[in-house]
């Protein structure tokens, strides 16, 4: 859904066991980059990583994905509670790039235009720059065009 290709770096908040960066970076040659607060989880998606010989393109930091700066990501994926989407919004706009695509899986941004949805998997693809404007602004922004 995000379009990931091989100069994108995808970041993952609340990476899990790291399968989604790993995928990124063995069907998208995208690098990857999962942010996991569970070290059990750290433990084991980085033996995962170093098993499959790909170290030098994922990287997996243990800690809160709140202290982390992820400027660097061209498409953040998250699985998050709804209330921790919301609470990420504000980092989300401050810290990425006008382009930068989000995929949520199941929950939605209050506020939020998503680009496309999958309906059936519940997923959706935001852009900053164009799905966070509100839409007053929007509509302001459409008229003057």
């Amino acid at each position: 859904m995000a379009e990931v290709d091989d100069e994108d770096v995808v970041y993952d908040l609340g990476s899990g066991d790291g399968r989604i960066v790993i995928e990124a970076t063995q069907q998208y040659h995208a690098w990857g980059v999962g942010v996991e607060a569970d070290p059990l989880r750290v433990f084991w998606s980085r033996l995962k990583i170093r098993n499959l010989g790909l170290q030098d393109q994922v990287k997996i930091i243990w800690g809160n994905l709140f202290h982390q700066n992820i400027s660097h990501a061209t498409v953040v994926i998250l699985f998050l509670w709804g209330r921790t989407n919301e609470n990420l919004k504000e980092k989300l706009q401050k810290e990425l790039e006008p382009g930068t695509r989000i995929v949520s899986y199941v929950w939605k941004f209050k506020g939020w235009k998503p680009i496309k949805i999958d309906r059936k998997e519940r997923i959706y693809l935001y852009i900053i720059g164009e799905s966070d404007v509100p839409e007053d602004d929007f509509n302001h922004i459409t008229h003057l065009l």
